[in-house]
């Protein structure tokens, strides 16, 4: 870049370069609103805002001395792996999304580190907090910034946490959550024991209870015991080569978490469940609240459009250099971050302009009026090819080579070089 910009002066503007991402006191946090403003609006042209997506992703880094980076679970490897990880929310409509908060997960490790913290210049506001409170954090800031609101939508390593959870209800946000299999609910129509009976001493009882009889269960023992015809063929969306069809099951539950220590039961809300027929058993599990009255297509279609978040860290990696980051500051690593997420907001608002069939070659453009006097080249009666109109200047005779003189072509008749 410093070579294209200024040939004559390549080590000054390179150091410029560096200097304006590793060290430059510019804010992140302004210029993700700025390309928001710009890009969100062209998106939403061609439909309504669908999603938030909170989602993280990994970064493969060797050594111990960059920030953040530890032996911890990289999805991009998918296995533990020496590597940083960062939290992002995204907004997402139906045929494009946006990253619009980024954030570095500090390990406690690099936290607690004094040391580190000095050499990678870590701000000191800048505490231990585990992934969903980043994600929170996030969504608060958006909240603020009057981000148009859209259910959440977050892997189970987001939805397994209750206060992730609960923190999106506090906030009045719906969510589609994937959650383990091992997760307790109450099942259809039923709920935890009410309190006690007051005996006419002391404080009354409040809490609910359960006994041996009255358990939870499993979100995997529930779907399988539903009877089959609770499961249904859906489709999603079209796939690269075919159409995504799979079998699902959606039932209202309440989760069944600390209810010993509540008052009154939670909220009931949907359990979905993915068991395609190939499989031994279910594969996938969500839990949302949305209303009631929501069909079972439209929570499948919902909980499936998470896939556009890693289609957008693909194209980030791949084509924009998201992963390229080579140096070990905590304010350079979220730089860069920023300015290939702005590099990737033009690319959404320029694709966003055009109708979804742009990508099949049609583009919709407005072709110029042809002028009242024009006539193709070739058109019978014509005398001559070239027009008045349309061609300054008339066209040359033709000049017809000798073909012998191909034969006096020296690079013809000595060979730049000779083979053995």
């Amino acid at each position: 870049m410093a070579a294209r910009l200024a040939p004559g002066d390549v080590r000054r503007v390179h150091q410029s370069l560096h200097h304006f991402v590793a060290n430059a006191p510019w804010s992140d946090e302004v210029l993700l609103d700025t390309v928001r403003r710009y890009v969100l609006p062209v998106m939403e042209r061609k439909g309504p805002l669908l999603a938030w997506i909170v989602d993280d992703t990994g970064f493969v880094k060797k050594g111990t001395h960059s920030v953040g980076v530890v032996r911890q679970y990289c999805g991009q490897v998918g296995k533990q792996e020496n590597c940083r990880v960062a939290v992002s929310l995204s907004v997402a409509t139906e045929q494009a999304s946006l990253p619009i908060a980024w954030r570095l997960y500090l390990p406690e490790i690099w936290a607690q580190d004094r040391k580190r913290r000095a050499e990678a210049c870590i701000p000191p506001e800048v505490s231990f907090a585990t992934k969903p409170t980043i994600a929170l954090g996030q969504i608060r800031q958006a909240l603020e910034e009057r981000v148009p609101q859209a259910p959440v939508l977050a892997d189970a390593a987001y939805g397994n946490d209750s206060q992730f959870r609960d923190g999106l209800t506090k906030q009045g946000l719906e969510y589609i959550v994937g959650i383990q299999g091992s997760t307790t609910v109450w099942g259809p129509g039923e709920a935890p024991l009410p309190a006690k009976r007051w005996k006419g001493q002391g404080r009354p009882p409040r809490l609910l209870r359960r006994d041996k009889q009255h358990q939870p269960v499993m979100v995997k023992e529930l779907a399988q015991g539903l009877p089959p015809r609770a499961w249904k063929s859906v489709c999603w969306r079209e796939g690269s080569k075919r159409k995504l069809r799979s079998r699902f099951a959606a039932l209202r539950v309440r989760v069944a978490h600390r209810e010993y220590w509540r008052s009154e039961p939670r909220a009931g809300e949907w359990l979905l469940i993915e068991w395609p027929a190939e499989e031994n058993e279910p594969t996938k599990y969500w839990l949302a609240t949305l209303s009631a009255g929501t069909r079972l297509a439209e929570l499948v279609k919902l909980a499936k459009h998470r896939w556009i978040m890693e289609r957008d860290y693909e194209e980030l990696k791949q084509e924009l250099g998201l992963g390229h980051y080579e140096g070990r500051g905590w304010r350079g690593f979220h730089h860069h971050a920023t300015l290939c997420i702005a590099a990737y907001g033009f690319l959404v608002a320029q694709r966003s302009r055009f109708s979804p069939s742009a990508r099949a070659g049609q583009l919709e453009l407005r072709a110029p009026k042809l002028p009242p006097d024009f006539v193709p080249r070739g058109t019978p009666g014509t005398r001559r090819a070239a027009q008045p109109g349309l061609d300054r200047h008339a066209p040359h005779p033709a000049r017809p080579v000798p073909a012998q003189t191909a034969y006096l072509w020296p690079v013809l008749l000595q060979p730049p070089f000779m083979t053995q």
